[in-house]
């Protein structure tokens, strides 16, 4: 049973993902909210970024239903779309565990890129651009604008004119995040954002991740493995192992779950009542 969100951006159900004869994910189901951090946990091989494929149009299910949901009540089945229109139509955005930035351009020109549909919707989808045309003008010097916006929020307006490659591999996360975000989306699909970051720069990304969620009221959902980045931003965690959900709650209820543990341990199923026992153990005496 997924964990109840009373306002979602996206809803999963009965989701399947089936390999020749390997099932990667098995009848998942949970709910991402509108204005929360959702983080998405397991063991390596849980199926973690497979159910970010499906999410995000790389892969079409063997079964089940992912919605996006958007305020005024318009609901886009992912599963049906093409991978292209997700981004553009549904609102759905996404980083990688490997950046994919276009190095040999500017930060700033990286993030104009970003926004590539609302720029070539002012050309008329012609040559308003080449011509300088009066509509294509003002948007794109509100595009710059938002692109400054966005370079400011992650600490990169220093950085405007370097070329991308050449930013430090922790301007290149949050550059790669801020880009995810001048394309305006409602939801923002994160895969390891923290992955090779030392402390320092994974403080700066938890900042920057809750500005998006506070301020941009933007969902955020995202695979990762530093556990101080999960418990520390996280308002929603869906554990997985082996391709099934076994954990879904807050940070509370997953932080001493026995299923949870185990699963990280490499426990036995039949063992899990002891780690649960040892749990117990361990509270009762940090009490007394």
């Amino acid at each position: 049973m997924a964990h109840v969100i009373d306002n979602p951006v996206l809803t999963v159900e009965h989701l399947s993902m089936r390999f020749g004869g390997l099932l990667a994910v098995d009848d998942l189901s949970f709910m991402a909210g509108r204005q929360d951090i959702t983080a998405l946990i397991g063991p390596n091989g849980a199926g973690k970024t497979t159910v970010f494929n499906c999410i995000t149009g790389f892969y079409k299910p063997t079964e089940g239903c992912i919605t996006a949901l958007h305020e005024n009540g318009e609901k886009f089945l992912l599963e049906r779309m093409d991978d292209f229109k997700i981004p553009k139509i549904a609102k759905v955005a996404r980083t990688f565990q490997n950046i994919r930035l276009f190095g040999g351009m500017t930060v700033l020109e990286n993030l104009m890129v970003g926004q590539h549909n609302p720029l070539m919707i002012a050309s008329n989808y012609t040559f308003g651009g080449i011509l300088g045309l009066g509509g294509y003008k003002r948007a794109e010097k509100e595009a710059i604008e938002f692109a400054k916006y966005w370079m400011a929020q992650a600490g990169l307006m220093h950085r405007a004119d370097d070329a991308a490659g050449d930013l430090p591999y922790g301007e290149q996360r949050k550059l790669e995040i801020a880009r995810a975000m001048c394309t305006k989306p409602k939801l923002l699909c994160l895969d390891e954002p923290a992955a090779g970051l030392n402390p320092r720069e994974s403080e700066e990304l938890n900042k920057l991740l809750l500005f998006i969620r506070n301020e941009a009221a933007t969902g955020v959902l995202l695979i990762e493995h530093d556990m101080n980045v999960v418990m520390g931003i996280s308002d929603h965690i869906v554990v997985l192992d082996y391709g099934k959900k076994i954990a879904d709650g807050t940070p509370e209820e997953i932080r001493n779950d026995p299923s949870v543990i185990a699963a990280y341990l490499g426990v036995p199923d039949e063992e899990v009542e002891e780690v649960e026992q040892e749990i117990d153990e361990i509270e009762e005496g940090a009490s007394s």
